[in-house]
């Protein structure tokens, strides 16, 4: 009699253990559900959260979880503030998202792309202690606390927000983002407008070309072209587009004050590289008044005070730009002379 009592409640302890398996299953399937529903509404992808659903598939949800949000911060009323760059940076965190679910095929079950607005969820907000922005979390699986054991964003990554996240999200989860499918410049309206335009602006065009009558003859364009192609790749003008970089930012510690020289590899602000640009654009002008001008000075006294005055300027932009690149890197470059000159 006591072993069928031990047999009956092993059978019981085994059938309730089952059924609570299989409810807590259930309850992760229709969540993780939920979120591929909610994700398809989505032009982009990116959920829209609000208090409630921070509730119900965070807060609400017993660790393990079987998914991670990736949350991006948002405020409406600061769109309009340029320094923080608010709609720039839902714009490619948007475009992130976006590749990554068509990477996936839309079979993704392990990351979820997510926004909170401060109007709609203030609350959501102080849960997570969010006082500034731009601000990213990862909420991974195991997150408990959503003050201590979610993952941050560093704000150095948001100069280049793109490129940051898809490393931060690679490197947190483990999963592969694949390429970024960016929007083509031009839409095929546009390349049809803009091909019957040329057809029917290129025998004008053809009759100026062969009458020399186009600015492209005049030798000065050529040369303002030459110098501004020179000033546009020294400064960097490339990278700066590129990567969507700001002309200046704001400092945190004292929002009257402008941060035109950032301190760290890899970032370069606008006016930084445009300080550079012109710096280095003075050293070539210098360069070609010596190697073009100078060279037919008859008199040796002019010419020498050019000479000299040229290698004084160039020496002192060059070591401005050393003097930036040290400050940035920490790494020193160092001068050496002969030996025998000490």
């Amino acid at each position: 009699m006591a072993i069928s009592y031990i047999h009956l409640f092993i059978l019981s302890f085994i059938s309730i253990s089952r059924f609570l398996v299989i409810s807590k299953a259930g309850a992760e399937s229709e969540l993780v559900a939920d979120l591929l529903t909610l994700q398809s509404q989505s032009e982009s992808g990116v959920i829209h959260l609000n208090d409630r659903t921070v509730s119900k598939f965070i807060t609400s949800t017993k660790t393990p979880r079987p998914y991670s949000l990736l949350i991006f911060f948002d405020a409406i009323p600061l769109h309009d503030k340029s320094d923080l760059r608010l709609p720039v940076l839902v714009h490619d965190f948007a475009l992130v998202a976006s590749s990554f679910i068509a990477n996936h095929n839309g079979s993704n079950t392990k990351l979820f792309f997510c926004d909170l607005e401060f109007r709609e969820s203030q609350s959501s907000f102080k849960l997570f202690d969010v006082n500034s922005l731009p601000n990213i979390y990862l909420v991974g699986p195991d997150a408990e606390s959503l003050k201590d054991d979610i993952e941050q964003m560093e704000q150095s990554g948001f100069t280049r927000l793109t490129e940051s996240l898809v490393e931060f999200i690679e490197s947190r989860t483990q999963l592969t983002v694949g390429p970024i499918h960016h929007s083509p410049i031009i839409s095929k309206k546009q390349m049809v407008l803009i091909s019957g335009f040329l057809l029917i602006w290129s025998p004008f065009a053809a009759r100026k070309i062969f009458a020399g009558e186009t600015m492209f003859h005049n030798p000065r364009i050529w040369l303002s072209g030459a110098i501004f192609v020179y000033f546009f790749s020294v400064s960097g003008a490339m990278h700066i587009i590129i990567r969507k970089m700001p002309m200046f930012l704001m400092d945190r510690e004292d929002p009257n004050k402008l941060i035109f020289f950032y301190q760290g590899t890899g970032v370069q602000l606008g006016l930084e590289g445009f300080m550079v640009g012109f710096l280095y654009t003075i050293v070539g002008l210098l360069l070609a008044v010596v190697t073009h001008v100078l060279v037919y000075v008859k008199d040796l006294k002019t010419k020498r005070i050019g000479m000299l005055f040229s290698i004084f300027v160039s020496f002192w932009a060059v070591k401005q730009v050393i003097f930036l690149d040290n400050w940035k890197t920490r790494y020193a470059i160092h001068g050496f002379w002969p030996s025998r000159w000490n």
